[in-house]
């Protein structure tokens, strides 16, 4: 891993910041307080060429890696944007990787050229109401029916929540059960399905933060489903579907210290004009240190996620990495973002300060899209050979 300085790298960063300095904090403050989508932002970054960035180039996309689409989300995330315009790009940008690795050739030509040129988007569906974490329990299923296409599909029916991005999404990446339940994680295959309103319901979750882009219970009554809409193998998908995590984790860390770098230059900024008897009040070793401190911490977890990102890469084994990056950025970020608010004292929840909305968004990335204790307990027991806690 060489950790020059690369100027592809700079000029990504460079072309995300350029377009994100259209998009200032007010903007996405009016996205949240009023449940928009932020469809000019998402536009501008299709017009750049971003959305695409690391679907292959035989699809029309950039070709680029996680490493690349991590810069990218780093810096959407410190322009101001956080977490609502990280997730109005996330699922296109890479959530599409297990079709890229394990989609037939007709799955690929007909979804991943749309999904490139930033005219698909995507919704993602795992999560279950009485299922939560333990993903071996999920209940949706899909019931094989020979009726459905030239040679045969599923009807899927079900239940999904947390689906974020599902009121503007086309498509949807569906975990589903095609094996018996007593088969748990080896009973569930993936697909790639239409959002029918004929046969699915999608309910908005009213939520404290992150309320530009929605996040949705997904009801599915007898969807059908073609047979070559299957992703890879049958009883395979959650095998499948890890393709996706490990990225997923390496994204969500990458959001979470731009999201930190942002509360961060205002807390700078802020600390140096403030007056309080007589000088700034950056002066203050109790407000200077938690802000180096913060700085500190955001620059450490970077390198954790350039190492997962180059790993991930290069085809080597990458849990451990991914799993640490996502645990230390999503700390490393809600600490900056808390030490801001701080620092902003009673004006830190002023929302034309825009602290507490990143304060708020910061703190979904300790929750999902897993939580602290689960990339613990995969340390735990994966790294450390402790015994398995539940």
């Amino acid at each position: 891993m060489d950790l020059a300085e690369d100027p592809d790298h700079e000029a990504v960063a460079a072309g995300v910041r350029a377009v994100c300095a259209e998009f200032d904090d007010d903007y996405w403050a009016g996205c949240d307080r009023d449940h928009r989508f932020p469809w000019e932002f998402y536009d501008a970054m299709v017009a750049g060429g971003w959305v695409g960035v690391a679907i292959p180039e035989r699809f029309g996309g950039g070709g680029c890696g996680i490493t690349e689409a991590a810069i990218l989300m780093r810096e959407v995330a410190a322009s101001g944007a956080a977490m609502n315009g990280c997730t109005a790009l996330h699922l296109t940008v890479f959530g599409l990787e297990p079709v890229v690795r394990f989609g037939s050739e007709r799955l690929q030509e007909a979804f991943l050229p749309r999904a490139a040129a930033g005219d698909l988007h995507v919704a993602f569906g795992v999560t279950e109401p009485t299922a939560g974490t333990d993903t071996s329990r999920i209940a949706t299923r899909a019931t094989p029916d020979a009726t459905i296409g030239e040679d045969g599909g599923w009807r899927i029916s079900g239940q999904k929540i947390w689906t974020s991005k599902a009121e503007e999404s086309e498509v949807c990446l569906l975990l589903a059960r095609t094996g018996e339940a007593e088969a748990g994680l080896d009973g569930l295959s993936l697909f790639l399905v239409d959002l029918d309103p004929a046969h699915v319901t999608v309910r908005p979750i009213p939520k404290t933060a992150r309320n530009a882009v929605g996040s949705c219970e997904v009801f599915y009554d007898e969807l059908p489903v073609e047979g070559w809409r299957l992703v890879g193998e049958e009883g395979r998908g959650f095998r499948h579907l890890l393709s996706g995590l490990n990225p997923e984790r390496i994204l969500i860390a990458a959001e979470a210290i731009g999201t930190g770098l942002a509360a961060l230059r205002r807390g700078i900024a802020y600390a140096k004009e403030r007056q309080v008897f007589g000088r700034p009040i950056g002066a203050n070793q109790a407000l200077s240190h938690p802000l180096a401190d913060a700085h500190a911490r955001l620059r450490a977890a970077w390198l954790m996620v350039q190492l997962a990102a180059w790993r991930y890469d290069h085809g080597l084994p990458c849990g451990e990495e991914a799993n640490t990056a996502k645990y230390l950025a999503a700390e490393a970020g809600f600490d900056a973002c808390d030490r801001v608010l701080q620092v902003h004292g009673g004006l830190g929840f002023a929302e034309e300060y825009h602290v507490g909305r990143y304060w708020r968004e910061a703190r979904i990335m300790r929750v999902a899209p897993v939580s602290q204790e689960m990339t613990l307990n995969y340390l735990a027991q994966q790294v450390l050979g402790l015994p398995r806690s539940y």
